[in-house]
C-alpha cells in the first residue's frame, strides 16, 4: 500500500537561513513559495532528486526539545554515494558535521549535522 515517501516537512524560524542552508548550502531547488496569514506562516517547497522537503517557515513556534532521545522524529537521513566526498562538501559550505562513523547495524558510515534550528541531519553511505 505505501509506495514511498512523498515529502518530509520541517518547521524553521527564519526564512533567511532556511534559504541558506536548505538552497545553497545543500543545494535543493525552490518549487514554490506560499505566504499563509491564516495559518501564521510561510510555506517553501523544495525539491533535490526525488526528495521533496516542506519547510514551514513559522518565527513564532516553540523551540525544539534538544535531546535527541524526545519522543518524536529523531532524525532525517539522506543517502550519500561516497560519505567523504559528503561532508568535504558541506564544510566547503560552511556546514560542519560530528565525525563520521561506522554503521554497525545497517552497516556504511554515517555522520550527522545541523540545520540553523538545530534539527538533526545525516548523511548514511
Amino acid at each position: 500500500m505505501l509506495k514511498k515517501t512523498h515529502h518530509v516537512a520541517i518547521i524553521c524560524s527564519n526564512y533567511e537561513k532556511a534559504i541558506d542552508f536548505y538552497v545553497k548550502k545543500l543545494g535543493f531547488c525552490l518549487i514554490r513559495e506560499v505566504n499563509r496569514p491564516q495559518q501564521q506562516d510561510m510555506l517553501i517547497m523544495l525539491e533535490s532528486g526525488q526528495i521533496v522537503l516542506e519547510l514551514f517557515i513559522k518565527s513564532n513556534a516553540p523551540a525544539r526539545v534538544d535531546d535527541p532521545e524526545a519522543m518524536g522524529l529523531r532524525h532525517l537521513a539522506f543517502r550519500v554515494e561516497n560519505i567523504d566526498e559528503a561532508v568535504d562538501w558541506l564544510h566547503s559550505r560552511g556546514v560542519e558535521t560530528e565525525p563520521i562513523r561506522n554503521d554497525t547495524i545497517n552497516g556504511g558510515r554515517f555522520t550527522f549535522f545541523r540545520d540553523p534550528d538545530g534539527l538533526p541531519l545525516e548523511l548514511h553511505e
